[in-house]
């Protein structure tokens, strides 16, 4: 990984443009090859960024970011304060609490709870960027893709929506549909996720386990 601190201006041309004014930055190059721009303000969340398959090419003073679909970061520097080189390792992956790991085998096993006819290709199924919980078919055979957390945030979706991105590259798998499925999902989260054309499902722990419940268990 690859850390660079600067003073930078930014500027997005593809499908839509951005602008990012020139301002201290951190520049966060991976060994998958993406590269996205932080600031100080904003958690984990970037403030732009471009995702691989894409290269850098370097010159002085400038960076420019491009994917195959002829997207580009324009990254110009007007100071570099910091350039460094890390070597992480590997990754060991993503250890759940309990509850999480306990609804996604439960709703392995029980994966008709999601539609009749439903079934399960794989859990932590694989992608670039990491294994989505679980990869379903419906009953038309169509591609499901299962996201699952205890209490459902946006950052979640953002999760799942980049996964459907990379998953829907594949032409044995697109088009694949994607479920948002948590005990709880935060209106916020509801309403992107909708907007977005992902499905919502509250789970129901006790149900899924088979205690029975007056509440609805799944809707």
């Amino acid at each position: 990984m690859r850390l660079v601190i600067a003073r930078c201006q930014v500027d997005y041309v593809g499908r839509l443009t951005a602008h990012l004014p020139m301002a201290n930055r951190l520049l966060l190059i991976k060994a998958d090859g993406s590269v996205s721009i932080h600031s100080d303000d904003r958690a984990f969340k970037p403030l732009n960024w471009m995702s691989p398959p894409c290269w850098l090419i370097e010159d002085p003073g400038m960076w420019i970011v491009q994917n195959k679909a002829g997207e580009k970061l324009i990254i110009t520097l007007e100071e570099v304060m910091h350039d460094s080189k890390h070597e992480l390792g590997p990754e060991p992956g993503l250890v759940k609490d309990g509850v999480e790991s306990d609804l996604q085998k439960l709703l392995a096993e029980h994966v008709q709870t999601l539609g009749e006819g439903w079934s399960l290709v794989r859990r932590e199924f694989p992608t670039p960027i990491g294994p989505v919980d679980l990869m379903c078919r419906d009953e038309k055979g169509v591609s499901v893709a299962v996201e699952i957390k205890r209490r459902g945030e946006i950052d979640g979706v953002e999760q799942l929506t980049r996964y459907l991105e990379l998953l829907n590259r594949d032409p044995l798998l697109a088009p694949v549909r994607g479920i948002f499925a948590a005990q709880q999902i935060k209106p916020q989260a509801r309403v992107l996720a909708e907007d977005r054309g992902i499905r919502c499902v509250i789970l129901d722990y006790d149900a899924l386990r088979g205690i029975e419940s007056d509440e609805f268990r799944l809707f």
